[in-house]
């Protein structure tokens, strides 16, 4: 270990370059008196906000007679390294929460930029709609699986559709936006839908009238004509009926105005709209009726596979049979 010890007030400042030229607060006494430096590996930006000069060669030497501040992106570089041996102290900036997304933009830029990927260049909003349906009910199924890795990856996923839309919108010639718009917007959405955080509004004593307050906000805010503007009519039939119902609900239309007969559809929106009026959510429910019937099937074949069989081959006697007792053996057809 070295004897070399720098002078008092020495220090290596770490910029986190994400965060463009910001520079950490408990660094600014120290720049007082001090010799100022700036290594080349710091981001364009940083330096010339600085005005600092590159390190000299004998900088460890400077160090020892007099206070230096080094402003470094990354610690493991020759300078900081030497400083910090020699008992320089590190000062460096708590990244506030949500500074990886800045890499992510600045990722989803560059893969969108001249010499990026070709195919992310070729994407628009059309192209990309099925590719935020298909991850939206991938994390879905995460969700339902309550499998927290798959969460981890499939919110990823998720939040590359937006990323990818907004930098879609960024370059549209006669309205566009990014994703600082887009956060932007939903900031002030979330803060004026909640005066009672944010605000002096009254208090809200449960989730209930919350939700009940939500659609009142946003009703006058976008100052819509109809109780079922702003539906969503592309989201699945069966959550479409029941959101219908219930904006219908709230603005008091008695149930037996509500759709039905026996038409096959008019059927399902009877039952969609008797199961959200009783307090249940009809497209949970019909899923999770959907998911233990394939796992049935799935049984079904894994059990016709032990006893010899392929699930290509059995008659629908089989299957009745398979499906109506789970515990019960197939045996296996004798070949004719």
């Amino acid at each position: 270990m070295s004897d070399t010890r720098v002078a008092e007030g020495t220090a290596v400042v770490l910029v986190d370059d994400r965060l463009g030229d910001v520079v950490p607060a408990a660094a600014v006494p120290l720049l007082r008196g001090a010799a100022v430096y700036a290594e080349p590996g710091l981001a364009p930006a940083a330096r010339e906000a600085l005005g600092a000069p590159e390190p000299p060669e004998d900088l460890l030497a400077q160090a020892e007679r007099e206070p230096v501040v080094l402003f470094v992106g990354d610690l493991g570089c020759t300078d900081a390294e030497a400083l910090r041996a020699a008992g320089a102290r590190v000062v460096r900036a708590t990244a506030p929460p949500g500074v990886e997304l800045l890499d992510a933009v600045t990722v989803m830029d560059r893969l969108r930029s001249p010499g990026g990927c070709p195919w992310d260049a070729e994407q628009d909003h059309d192209s990309l709609r099925k590719y935020l349906v298909e991850e939206t009910y991938e994390l879905l199924d995460a969700i339902a699986d309550r499998d927290r890795e798959a969460l981890r990856e499939e919110l990823g996923d998720v939040l590359l559709q937006v990323l990818f839309h907004a930098r879609v919108a960024a370059e549209d010639a006669t309205d566009p936006f990014d994703i600082d718009t887009v956060a932007e917007r939903l900031v002030s959405k979330l803060v004026s839908r909640h005066p009672h955080v944010f605000g002096d509004g009254e208090a809200v004593l449960d989730a209930e009238s919350q939700h009940a307050r939500w659609e009142e906000l946003k009703q006058q805010e976008k100052q819509r004509e109809s109780i079922v503007d702003g539906v969503a009519l592309g989201q699945p039939a069966v959550a479409l009926a029941a959101k219908l119902v219930q904006r219908a609900e709230r603005a008091g239309i008695p149930a037996e105005v509500l759709p039905r007969g026996d038409a096959p559809g008019e059927a399902l929106f009877d039952l969609a709209a008797r199961t959200r009026l009783a307090g249940g959510d009809p497209e949970d429910e019909l899923r999770a009726v959907a998911l233990a019937f394939a796992e049935r099937v799935r049984a079904a074949e894994r059990r016709a596979r032990e006893s010899g069989r392929e699930p290509a081959e059995l008659s629908a006697d089989d299957w009745r049979e398979l499906m109506s007792d789970p515990s019960a053996p197939v045996a296996a057809r004798a070949e004719s």
